[in-house]
């Protein structure tokens, strides 16, 4: 995934992950705004903010952010991920514990420090269908409040109508009515 900082794109990888080198690939798939780069580059990405950070999702992922002191260097973070738990402490602090929301694939779960400021945990979703939005990261902690749920349920559904439907671009479509639990269903129609 590519972000922008400085007008400068930034990637930094510290895992490998599907068979390739976690966040770098790809960012590098087009320009911005084409059809090839990731939906979540083209449409945006709806945050829940925290106390020390924020985290978004996308059918397929949660992403965790984590804002570390300047300076930090990998040998102080200790991260643990599995499947429904995950565990953050940085320079010995517990920043984030808990049971997740809900089930990831442990084997695909991938954290890296970047700049020196940041920590990115991905997660790869058990479930990864729009219907399987998370209202929270944790069980107990980190509730989206009701309007950016709405919004997270609202992108969730656009990204799976532009799953279905690949040479159409929704990242910029606004959708009303029937798109909780991922929308309506039309996989009995015939096509």
């Amino acid at each position: 995934m590519t972000y922008r900082q400085g007008g400068q794109r930034r990637f930094r990888a510290c895992a490998l992950r599907r068979g390739t080198v976690a966040g770098t690939l790809r960012g590098q798939l087009g320009a911005e705004g084409s059809m090839s780069a990731p939906f979540e580059e083209r449409s945006g990405v709806v945050p829940c903010g925290t106390p020390w950070g924020q985290w978004y999702q996308t059918l397929e992922e949660v992403f965790i952010e984590v804002q570390v002191p300047p300076g930090t260097r990998a040998q102080e973070i200790q991260c643990g991920l599995q499947s429904r738990h995950v565990e953050l402490a940085v320079r010995g602090q517990e920043i984030l514990k808990g049971k997740l929301f809900d089930s990831t694939i442990a084997d695909e779960g991938t954290w890296t420090l970047e700049d020196r400021k940041m920590v990115r945990i991905v997660l790869t979703k058990t479930k990864r269908d729009a219907a399987n939005c998370w209202t929270s990261l944790l069980e107990t902690e980190y509730a989206a409040d009701p309007w950016v749920q709405d919004q997270m349920q609202r992108k969730l559904t656009l990204e799976r109508f532009q799953k279905e439907n690949p040479g159409f671009d929704f990242s910029g479509a606004e959708i009303s009515g029937n798109y909780s639990k991922g929308g309506p269903d039309f996989s009995s129609l015939e096509k």
